[in-house]
């Protein structure tokens, strides 16, 4: 191959690549203001996942459809038994930390939604070890530390802060280490078949509606059924409005899911890890353009100081992953 064919591949790569990450961008931070713009009038969080995880499914098993009839082979099904006792307890915890996110927008902003959000990824490292699924290290303890450190400085005598909403996002953060640690050991069950993330959701949705809707029931079912913004409607083109407002943040879940499968099967989970890192950056950025958050310089540092934590953790399984290739290619014959 010439150097000037090398050339425009390199490039061509970056392209895609970057058309990828901005693909990502569209459906991530889109559903993050548009779950707090629709939010400031209609206050049923738990209603609208509900019918986010309904039209999940139905796109999901029309996909199915499509790709069967495409590829003329069989998508996977699992038996009920390998349903409920796999697929379950991640189903759960998926519903629990997407309902109480949700739910966090009644009360705080997304700037602050956004920073304590990424404190996921110290529920992932302690749900990690648990599962032995990562080894303690000094440099881990640096990890947890810096986003800790970094979150109690955004937080600090911030003019936006509430408890409640805090509360309920921190909540969702460790219910998100249970989601991810949980799918991590799911997905290395390559006999399930459940790798495609429409096979993902398709299977996961049901389960989903199913563990949120008790805490629907409790917290909005009655307040739900009473509204003369839904049941009790007196304006049909008002609850048009509505119910095609509500699809549309279906269909941005939906392109959330096969957004970040499209750029982890083009290039790579780092290259997914890193994006979500100047994702955090352009949401803060917007949430104060957009939304009126204010961010004073001691918010900013504590951002910078999260995220160096999670940029050590990022490159600490770059290293670890690298060195596990080499290793490989050593022992093959």
């Amino acid at each position: 191959m010439g150097k000037g064919n090398v050339c425009l591949a390199f490039l061509w790569k970056g392209i895609l690549t970057l058309g990828l990450v901005v693909f990502f961008y569209i459906f991530s931070i889109g559903i993050t203001f548009y779950n707090k713009r629709l939010l400031r009038n209609f206050h049923f969080p738990l209603f609208m996942t509900l019918v986010h995880m309904a039209m999940i499914f139905v796109m999901s098993a029309v996909s199915r459809i499509i790709m069967q009839c495409c590829t003329k082979r069989s998508r996977v099904v699992l038996s009920w038994t390998e349903y409920l006792k796999r697929v379950a307890p991640t189903a759960l915890a998926t519903a629990l930390d997407i309902g109480l996110s949700n739910w966090s927008f009644l009360y705080i902003t997304v700037s602050l939604y956004t920073m304590t959000k990424s404190t996921c990824v110290l529920f992932i490292l302690f749900f990690s070890l648990l599962f032995k699924l990562e080894e303690l290290r000094a440099v881990l303890i640096l990890v947890v530390l810096l986003i800790a450190g970094g979150l109690f400085m955004f937080t600090y005598e911030s003019t936006q802060f509430n408890v409640e909403g805090f509360l309920l996002v921190l909540a969702a953060s460790f219910l998100g280490g249970i989601r991810w640690t949980l799918t991590q050991i799911l997905l290395q069950k390559a006999e399930l078949g459940l790798q495609n993330p429409i096979d993902a959701m398709y299977h996961f949705q049901p389960l989903m509606f199913l563990g949120l809707f008790p805490l629907f029931l409790t917290i909005e079912g009655l307040h739900v059924a009473t509204s003369e913004k839904l049941f009790r409607y007196s304006n049909l083109d008002l609850l048009l409005s509505l119910l095609g407002t509500l699809s549309l943040g279906g269909f941005l879940a939906f392109g959330l899911g096969f957004s970040e499968f499209l750029l982890v099967s083009k290039t790579s989970s780092l290259t997914l890890s890193i994006a979500g890192i100047f994702k955090e950056l352009c949401t803060l950025q917007l949430a104060t353009h957009l939304m009126g958050d204010e961010m004073t310089l001691l918010n900013w540092l504590g951002f910078a100081v999260c995220i160096s934590g999670i940029t050590l953790h990022v490159s600490l399984k770059a290293c670890r992953s690298k060195g596990n290739l080499q290793r490989v290619t050593r022992s093959r014959p």
